[in-house]
C-alpha cells in the first residue's frame, strides 16, 4: 500500500520511498548512503530510458537555497553532452569521465553521520562502480561510505 507521501510498505517489512519531487525546480539532490535501514529509496534515472533505480539506506541532502541549481553541471553533461539517453554501461571517453569526476567533486555534503565537525566534505566518484552510472544515478563515495548521488531525471 502506498501512502500520500509515496511511501510503500513492502511484503518483507521494508519501506520503499520514491524520490519524485517533480513540482520542485530547485535542483534537489541527495546521496542515498547504502545501509541496512529497512528503507529503500527509488529514483527514476537514465534520461529517456526512465529506469527505476533503488538503494536501501538513508539520505544525505544537499543544501543550496531555493534558487540554487545544484544539478546544473551534471545536467549539462547528461542532458547536453549525452543527449538525455542515459549512460548505463557507457565506455566513458576520458574527456567525459574527467567532467563527471569534476562535477561530482564540486558537490560538498553537510550532515554526514560519521563526522564530528561542521565542514562540508566533497564527494568522490566511485569508479569501481562506473558501469552503474546513469543520469540521476551516480555511484559515489561519501564520508559515510558508498552510495548513489541522485537528482531529478531530465525526461
Amino acid at each position: 500500500m502506498t501512502d500520500a507521501n509515496g511511501v510503500t510498505d513492502a511484503p518483507d517489512g521494508r519501506r520503499r520511498v520514491f524520490l519524485d519531487i517533480d513540482e520542485s525546480d530547485s535542483g534537489w539532490m541527495f546521496v542515498v548512503v547504502a545501509a541496512p535501514t529497512g528503507v529503500i529509496y527509488q529514483n527514476q534515472g537514465g534520461g529517456h530510458g526512465c529506469i527505476q533505480y533503488e538503494q536501501e539506506g538513508y539520505l544525505l541532502p544537499f543544501y543550496g537555497g531555493s534558487d540554487a541549481k545544484l544539478d546544473e553541471g551534471l545536467n549539462a553533461l547528461f542532458v547536453g553532452e549525452l543527449k538525455g539517453w542515459g549512460s548505463r554501461r557507457l565506455d566513458w571517453p576520458p574527456n567525459l569521465l574527467d567532467r563527471l569526476r569534476h562535477e561530482v567533486a564540486e558537490l560538498h555534503i553537510y550532515g554526514s553521520a560519521n563526522r564530528d565537525d561542521l565542514f562540508a566534505a566533497p564527494l568522490i566518484l566511485d569508479e569501481s562502480r562506473l558501469a552503474e552510472t546513469d543520469e540521476a544515478w551516480v555511484p559515489v563515495l561519501s564520508p559515510d561510505g558508498p552510495g548513489f548521488l541522485v537528482w531529478r531525471n531530465s525526461d
